[in-house]
C-alpha cells in the first residue's frame, strides 16, 4: 500500500513539474496603422485623419465599389507638414476646406471632393 502512495505522489509531481517548466506567454497588441507607420510604407500616400483613423486613397479594389454619398460629416482643417502631430481634419495632400462625406453602404469607406473629382478613403484598420 505504501509503494503505491509513493509512486502516485512521485507521478504527480513529476507532471506538475514538467507543465510548469519552460512556459512562457506571449502577448501581442496590435494597432490601427498611424500617419508615421503609411508614411513610412508609402511616401506617396494620399490620407487624412477622421475621429482616430487614418483613411487613404488610390487603392483598387475600394476605387472599383458603387457608392453613394450621403452626409457631410466634416472637412479638412489642417496640411501635415512634419513639424506637428497627426491629429482628427488634417491631410498630408488634401487642401484645407475639402469637404469629407459619408457613404449610404459603407461605414469604413469616406468620400471627398477634390477638384471636381470623387475620390474614395478606406479606414486603415488592424486586423
Amino acid at each position: 500500500m505504501n509503494r503505491v502512495i509513493v509512486c502516485l505522489i512521485i507521478i504527480t509531481c513529476t507532471i506538475y513539474l514538467t507543465g510548469c517548466t519552460g512556459a512562457k506567454t506571449e502577448v501581442t497588441v496590435s494597432k490601427n496603422p498611424d500617419a508615421e507607420e503609411v508614411l513610412r510604407l508609402d511616401p506617396n500616400a494620399d490620407f487624412f485623419q477622421w475621429e482616430g483613423l487614418i483613411y487613404q486613397t488610390n487603392i483598387d479594389w475600394v476605387n472599383e465599389i458603387e457608392l453613394t454619398k450621403h452626409e457631410l460629416v466634416g472637412e479638412i482643417e489642417e496640411m501635415y507638414d512634419k513639424s506637428n502631430y497627426f491629429r482628427d481634419g488634417m491631410a498630408n495632400k488634401l487642401p484645407i476646406g475639402t469637404k469629407i462625406f459619408s457613404t449610404k453602404e459603407r461605414k469604413d469607406i469616406l468620400l471627398v471632393e477634390d477638384e471636381g473629382k470623387t475620390k474614395k478613403y478606406l479606414a486603415l484598420v488592424e486586423g
